[in-house]
């Protein structure tokens, strides 16, 4: 069947909720967790972000595709999306860097996309009922025999499908830096290496004492998908660093810290994802407007009776957005300072993370 001169796509959420529109893209039948994104440009970074795992993304704003894609604006090796929801995509993008369409881009990475639906009203739905699995189809497959298969959204494993499997060295003259790769964006690696750090990226499985075999300097903790309590591995190796070493943590970094710490994490009920998020730093009154993407959260109330404190809330909701330990030299964000895409208000952490590490090393560090 057709519409609009393409073959027919189906994207059926696991309440039943069904929307049809045209197929772009790969074709074949792709499981995931549906959620949106509020961003109006950097529709590249974020099929490339390994934060979306698993996940099947839902741009809001109504027209994606239409700069094309290019080799610059891509944050891993490969797109990590299930699928790609949009109101319209664009067929003839136009723009100085583009060497290929996302159309062909999503069709060389295997990756189905939906166009032609009322993304607002799924939008509102996730809204209402919350992040939910689903499936994006072109296959004509009944409804009953597809909602039988959503288990197959769950990922439980994510990070240590997208985190590095070898260790690798991108070296500088500045600080020494174990970068530990939880599904790592590019931005994160070059904001460290614009810092004239010597940076090694090691996998997430790694131990404390594979971390410091190294002699780093500081710890960088990155950003990654799914639950933080799916990786009880990482919060024990952070258990073992915090108090050896300065700590500096990212999305997924800044929730294992909390972990490690005593403090607890949950699911939030439709996530932060989008490039647009104000965030307070509760010690200077200072507001950035932030790129997010994350599902889950610190619980503010399990902070009680741990060595953390609050450092920064979100604006929109009052959730944690940031974290600093009492006594060690140790702080985190939930929000991207890296920015790619979004606002490049919280560039300026990684320049307190360099001088952190230099407090530490010259015997001045006194509190977080």
């Amino acid at each position: 069947m057709t519409m609009n001169g393409r073959a027919i796509a189906r994207l059926i959420l696991e309440n039943g909720l069904a929307f049809e529109g045209t197929h772009f893209g790969a074709e074949g039948t792709r499981f995931g967790e549906v959620v949106f994104n509020t961003g109006m440009t950097g529709y590249q970074e974020v099929l490339t972000d390994p934060s979306y795992f698993g996940q099947i993304v839902t741009m809001t704003y109504p027209l994606i595709g239409n700069y094309g894609v290019n080799v610059d604006d891509v944050e891993s090796r490969h797109p990590h999306v299930r699928g790609f929801v949009v109101k319209t995509f664009a067929e003839s993008p136009s723009h100085y860097k583009q060497t290929d369409s996302l159309e062909r881009y999503l069709q060389q990475h295997n990756i189905v996309g939906i166009a032609g639906i009322d993304t607002r009203e799924l939008t509102k739905a996730i809204r209402t009922v919350g992040a939910m699995r689903a499936v994006i189809t072109t296959e004509d497959a009944p409804v009953d025999e597809l909602l039988a298969r959503m288990p197959e959204a769950l990922v439980p494993d994510a990070v240590e499908r997208v985190t590095t499997q070898t260790v690798y060295r991108s070296p500088g003259p500045g600080h020494r830096v174990v970068l530990i790769d939880y599904g790592m964006k590019a931005g994160i690696l070059r904001s460290l290496l614009d810092r004239g750090c010597d940076v090694i990226v090691v996998p997430a499985t790694s131990t404390a004492a594979d971390v410091l075999s190294w002699h780093p300097h500081g710890v960088m903790l990155s950003n990654g998908p799914g639950n933080p309590e799916d990786v009880p591995f990482a919060i024990a190796t952070l258990r073992e660093l915090i108090g050896r070493v300065p700590i500096f943590g990212i999305c997924l970094g800044h929730q294992l810290i909390a972990l490690a710490c005593g403090a607890k994490t949950r699911k939030m009920k439709f996530g932060h994802r989008g490039a647009n998020h104000p965030v307070k730093d509760l010690r200077t009154g200072r507001v950035d407007i932030t790129s997010q993407n994350h599902g889950y959260m610190v619980d503010a109330d399990s902070l009680a009776g741990t060595p953390l404190q609050l450092t920064h809330v979100n604006l929109n909701d009052g959730t944690v957005e940031g974290l600093a330990h009492k006594q060690e030299p140790v702080f985190s964000v939930q929000y991207h300072p890296e920015s790619r895409p979004g606002p490049t208000d919280a560039r300026y952490l990684f320049d307190n993370f360099m001088d952190m590490i230099s407090q530490v090393r010259e015997g001045r560090f006194t509190h977080a």
